[in-house]
């Protein structure tokens, strides 16, 4: 038995030995052994002109409204707009004299890039362009098409102590120093003793630091001592030496005018690293514009709707603003608790300075960007937002071996496909608000065909969204045997009855989204083939329903989940599945709310793999259009987005990206009008209506205000609503009206036929208030308030907003209508108006 264990011991300890191999290889395709880039000659540049303003510093590029210059020995930028003379830069002016920072924070004030990598455990480390570039003259200027190409070359591959033996017989101690000099023989005293008891002599480490180790180094390159040298003399101690990788790392930032704009772009094919050290993120232009202790001004920030952070809000005590664009990737590890954090839609940042404000617009690699600010007093005196990029990223493998557990990182096989490019677009001093940059987006979007047309019909009521949940799976029990059923929460004639009701009580523009209708319910399965659920009405029921609205004018958008697969009915895990970087399918399971963790207990559901969701789609609008369908709903592929790292056969975030977009065209070839959640970017030139908009910010302490950046950019080419106002945290009907009229929002519900109850012992506890009974009266007077203002500027754009006291704001619409309402619990007067509590006036002409 015992030889039987050690066996079993001996094996798994092979076994642990080739994880670890495995998994500490960063498997990249990158072939970066070789570091096949040289630094390239860094050509002399010549100045076109000067600015008194930027000592040191030569104008390179000129637009009609900027002028680029950059500095030959540090790689810094500034832009000056000509229009007013404001000039942005790379790195604050007066950094030296930061009293705050020190040490590496010091360094990075004068970096325009930052690298953070791994090591083969999986620790992080960091390079900047300053540090381990600049200060070294490691970096190359070229001229290019109306701007400049800087390439850096981060770290030195200088010789250290593993160059030197470790051990030394006495023979061989006596003949390398016969050969050297005085100096040699006195540095080889300092860093070499001898063992009495073995006669060798051993390295003194801790004496070979700074000149006594250069020293040492110098007296062996004296007698041409070589690498093969050092493998011999290790050999012959039975020392195995594993020549240690540099840590050199190469990329290039291209800057580039183009009219009020400056591009900034990092490609990837240039950037350079050792396979010992995959590169996880690239920080860019970190301190662009940023403002010092005694400058005015806020910075912008995509949470949600939009939020502000002022400068120098003495809020350093809270975390710094971190958020990943277009939400988590579900197919990476996160933590267990829950978050209700707003997610990044727009892939835009910026700052708004009394004198001017710039727009950071993501081009390339929005789905693999975050978007970072901070404000001075933490680590350094200055306020500043600055995007960053994710290049490979790390998963850790946990293993059990003999009891002991242990964790070994799992790095992404290639990096992400994708350049990294940000437009920055700058602004006056009289067009510097977040309107002002909000209304620029808009127009960037509809020149590039990334929002639909749509033209205002002022006759138009505002649209009312109901969610219907027709069905859900329950556990139910026959002769005390557990099986598991469809329960019908709302059939397809009771639809029919509640949106008579609506009707009747005068609510327009009703648009159904009808959820939990196919497949299995509420969670269904993998729409490659759609059954209506027989216990709603079946295929018949369905058409009665699909006629009525038509019959009645009532949108009707049934509910589908594509990317994530609730209920795994002919669902194969292992070949359908999205992959973790564990190799793992990616699980994602219910939060139970009342311990704020992920509700381990429950049945998961699965995010689809990417490779798929072609096939998914195409399978299910054959279905939809067999049904007569002409409208969708689309729960999670405007809202959601994901990688997939099967072996060798990786999908990163950029590709599903793409790929999401690719399924968004067909539904639109196939003629269907979409509603979806979410809305991200990507999505907004295919659909019509968007539920579960941002609506807010997500109230991180470090930022000061919550704007409608969202809604200034997407209103009056999508109609949108946002959380359901019976399953959201709002307790006062009142608030939830002003915020509508502020955010120029349509209403929206979701409820069921049957009462709550049907709901208890379910997995469906997060539906906890929706038997629509209860809710229909306080729908119709939302709506008949709402509708009454907004209905004036139905498909109008906000040209608008401004806070006009604590609590008071004013939105105005394209047509010149206003409206200001008053979130206090006192009235309030504003321009001359008397805003009674938690109440509105309007005004303004319609033209």
């Amino acid at each position: 038995m015992r030889m039987v264990k050690k066996a079993l011991y001996a094996l798994l300890f092979i076994g642990l030995i080739m994880i670890t191999a495995a998994c500490s290889s960063s498997e990249t395709a990158s072939g970066q052994d070789d570091m096949r880039m040289q630094l390239p000659e860094s050509e002399t540049l010549k100045a076109a002109f000067t600015d008194s303003r930027l000592p040191g510093m030569k104008g390179i590029a000129e637009s009609e409204h900027l002028k680029l210059y950059i500095h030959d020995q540090t790689a810094e930028i500034a832009v000056v707009d000509q229009r007013s003379g404001e000039i942005w830069r790379s790195n604050p002016e007066h950094r030296e004299e930061d009293p705050i920072a020190s040490g590496t924070n010091k360094d990075l004030l004068s970096a325009q890039t930052r690298i953070n990598f791994y090591n083969k455990y999986g620790q992080i480390s960091s390079v900047n362009s300053y540090t381990d570039s600049v200060a070294y003259g490691q970096f190359a200027l070229e001229p290019i098409e109306r701007g400049v190409r800087v390439t850096y070359m981060f770290g030195k591959d200088e010789r250290g102590i593993d160059d030197l033996p470790q051990k030394l017989s006495p023979e061989r101690y006596e003949e390398l120093t016969s050969k050297m000099d005085d100096t040699g023989k006195r540095a080889m005293r300092i860093g070499y003793a001898q063992d009495k008891e073995t006669g060798l002599y051993n390295r003194l480490d801790g004496s070979l630091k700074g000149l006594q180790l250069q020293r040492i180094l110098d007296a062996f390159d004296s007698i041409g001592y070589t690498a093969e040298d050092l493998m011999r003399d290790s050999e012959e101690h039975g020392i195995v030496i594993e020549k240690p990788v540099p840590r050199i790392f190469f990329l290039t930032i291209e800057y580039i005018l183009d009219g009020e704009s400056l591009i900034v772009r990092v490609p990837t094919e240039d950037i350079q690293y050792p396979d010992e050290y995959p590169i996880n993120n690239i920080t860019l232009l970190n301190f662009f514009g940023a403002g010092g202790p005694e400058d005015e001004g806020s910075l912008f920030v995509p949470d949600g709707s939009g939020a502000l952070i002022h400068f120098n809000n003495g809020k350093a005590r809270y975390p710094s603003y971190r958020q990943d664009v277009y939400g988590r990737d579900l197919t990476l590890q996160y933590g267990g608790t829950l978050s209700r954090d707003q997610s990044i839609r727009l892939p835009v940042f910026g700052i708004l300075r009394p004198s001017g404000a710039f727009l950071g617009i993501i081009e390339q690699g929005a789905a693999a960007a975050a978007i970072n600010a901070d404000v001075s007093g933490r680590l350094n005196s200055y306020n500043h937002v600055y995007p960053s990029f994710y290049f490979i990223n790390k998963d850790d493998v946990s293993l059990n071996a003999g009891g002991h557990k242990r964790s070994l990182p799992k790095f992404q096989e290639e990096p992400m496909k994708t350049d990294y490019v940000v437009r920055y677009v700058f602004f006056k001093q009289d067009e510097a608000t977040y309107v002002d940059l909000a209304q620029y987006y808009r127009e960037y979007l509809l020149a590039r065909n990334q929002l639909p047309e749509r033209s205002a019909d002022d006759d138009e009521h505002i649209p009312f969204y109901v969610e219907l949940i027709g069905s859900i799976e329950k556990k139910k029990h026959f002769l005390g045997i557990p099986y598991r059923a469809s329960e019908p929460l709302t059939t397809f004639g009771e639809a029919e009855i509640i949106l008579s009701e609506l009707q009747e009580r005068g609510i327009q523009d009703i648009r159904l989204k009808l959820a939990g209708w196919f497949n299995g319910g509420m969670n269904h399965t993998l729409p490659e083939k759609i059954k209506v659920n027989r216990v709603l009405g079946g295929s018949k029921g369905l058409q009665r329903l699909q006629d009525f609205a038509e019959q009645q004018g009532i949108g009707l958008y049934p509910d589908v989940s594509i990317l994530q697969v609730s209920n795994t009915k002919g669902f194969s895990r292992s070949k359908e599945a999205a992959r973790r970087l564990t190799s793992t399918p990616a699980a994602v399971y219910p939060y139970n709310l009342a311990l704020n963790r992920a509700a381990r207990d429950q049945t998961p559901s699965y995010i689809l793999a990417t490779r798929l969701v072609e096939g998914v789609v195409e399978a299910m609008l054959d279905d939809l259009q067999r049904l007569g369908m002409n409208s969708i709903s689309l729960r999670d592929l405007a809202e959601q987005l994901h990688s997939d790292y099967r072996k060798r056969n990786q999908l990163d975030r950029t590709q599903s990206e793409q790929i999401s977009i690719q399924a968004l065209q067909k539904i639109r070839e196939a003629g269907l009008t979409m509603m979806a959640d979410g809305g991200n970017a990507y999505a907004l030139p295919y659909v019509t209506d968007i539920t579960n908009a941002p609506l807010a910010n997500s109230r991180f302490k470090i930022e000061d205000e919550e704007i409608p950046f969202y809604p200034i950019v997407v209103r009056g080419h999508v109609d949108y609503a946002g959380e359901p106002y019976n399953l959201s945290t709002y307790i006062n009907p009142r608030q939830y009206i002003l915020k509508n009229l502020e955010y120029g929002a349509g209403v929206y519900f979701t409820w069921i036929y049957e009462p709550n109850y049907k709901l208890k012992d379910t997995e469906y506890h997060h539906l906890y208030a929706v038997h629509y009974k209860e809710w229909i009266d306080l729908a119709q007077e939302m709506y008949e308030e709402i509708n009454a203002v907004l209905k004036n500027v139905h498909g109008q754009p906000i040209i608008g907003h401004s806070k006009m006291a604590e609590g008071v704001y004013k939105t105005t619409y394209g047509n010149g209508y206003y409206v200001i309402v008053n979130y206090n619990q006192n009235p309030v007067t504003v321009d001359s108006q008397t805003i009674e509590a938690e109440g509105f006036v309007t005004g303004g002409e319609r033209s």
